[in-house]
């Protein structure tokens, strides 16, 4: 079992990882394990080692996936709006992870990657060629 969090002070704080993201996207997706690591690794690289970061630094062909991480639930967008000495309201546009959604998708893929590998038969791996020599015996 992986860990899911440090302890900070008396909180507990998770951390999300290039592979919890990776998992989530492609169980909300369906997406190809390569196309759901690129992605996760992209988005990553962007974050850092922060949670949240401003809408700013992206450029308009990159806030497309994040509108599309925002709309299958792993980002959400944030804003804080602050009145600059002329009485001007400046209003600043974050993203961030949703880390209880993204560690939860993470944990059914996991899952279901689990299920699917008990369901594979041990008989699955037996060549053809071994049940025919066990028919003519018959």
């Amino acid at each position: 079992m992986r860990p899911t969090g440090r302890v900070v002070g008396a909180s507990m704080v998770d951390i999300i990882t290039v592979d919890d993201l990776s998992s989530a996207i492609e169980e909300k997706t369906g997406l190809q394990s390569s196309e759901a690591s690129r992605d996760a690794e992209f988005v990553m690289d962007i974050f850092g080692f922060n949670d949240r970061i401003i809408d700013n630094v992206l450029e308009p062909e990159d806030r497309q996936l994040f509108y599309m991480l925002e709309e299958w639930g792993l980002l959400t967008t944030e804003r804080e709006e602050t009145t600059l000495y002329d009485g001007r309201e400046w209003r600043t546009h974050y993203w961030q992870f949703r880390k209880e959604e993204i560690l939860g998708f993470a944990e059914q893929f996991r899952e279901r990657m689990a299920r699917e590998d008990e369901d594979d038969s041990v008989y699955d791996e037996l060549p053809d060629d071994l049940w025919a020599s066990r028919e003519q015996e018959a």
